[in-house]
């Protein structure tokens, strides 16, 4: 087993007068962790979920998949990355209307 380059934390850990340097490392690596599919039963057929408009029913491709909120029915603020500092952008969408602005 090879050791990471960094801890994950560094620290001292102080009993009475004796101070001792703590150092924290992860218990697994990525090359160890495992995952597992989910699977019918019946066939043994590998489950998929796929990614649809609610309101369309066709599959959206996962680069015009966003992350939003839902404010009233019908009504979303959607959180976005800006292109100026990192900041970020919310835009309102509200039928056929679009706001953007800064945060």
């Amino acid at each position: 087993m090879t050791w990471p380059r960094e801890p994950n934390w560094k620290g001292f850990l102080r009993l009475s007068l004796v101070t001792c340097p703590v150092a924290l490392y992860p218990a697994t690596s990525e090359s160890e962790k495992i995952s597992f599919n989910q699977l019918n039963r019946q066939t043994g057929h590998r489950i998929k979920y796929l990614k649809v408009d609610a309101d369309a029913g066709d599959e959206v491709p996962n680069e015009d998949i966003g992350k939003g909120y839902e404010l009233d029915k019908g009504q979303f603020i959607e959180v976005t990355k800006g292109s100026r500092g990192g900041r970020a952008g919310i835009d309102a969408h509200d039928g056929d209307r679009r706001v953007r602005r800064q945060v």
